[in-house]
């Protein structure tokens, strides 16, 4: 198990790159939470996921749905880094990711766009 990252530092780490997400983004971002758990139990190396409906995709039947999720998974994330430096740039790379999916941007634009 990777722990070499305290539970509380992980967060912070998240916690900072959700900063790094342009204010007018941010502000635009509705009804999404982001949460950390170790691993996918379906997919334990995966690093992020996002779970919900992409704000490009929203219509009036989305009205009362729980909040969209957004998983970040330490351990798996801890797995492929070698040291902190690496931490902090795959969670922001990772945050940066899933929120994109929040937005609707698809794997591939994103593998263009230098985040995938």
């Amino acid at each position: 198990m990777a722990s070499w990252v305290s539970t509380a530092r992980f967060d912070e780490l998240v916690g900072e790159a959700l900063d790094l997400i342009p204010a007018e983004l941010a502000a635009a971002m509705d009804n999404v939470v982001v949460l950390v758990e170790d691993r996918n139990p379906d997919e334990p190396s995966l690093l992020g996921l996002y779970e919900g409906v992409a704000l490009t995709e929203r219509d009036t039947s989305y009205a009362g749905m729980l909040p969209d999720r957004i998983t970040v998974y330490r351990e798996a994330l801890l797995d492929v880094c070698g040291d902190e430096q690496q931490v902090v740039d795959e969670v922001a790379i990772t945050v940066v990711h899933e929120v994109a999916h929040h937005f609707g941007i698809d794997d591939a634009r994103l593998h263009e766009l230098g985040w995938a």
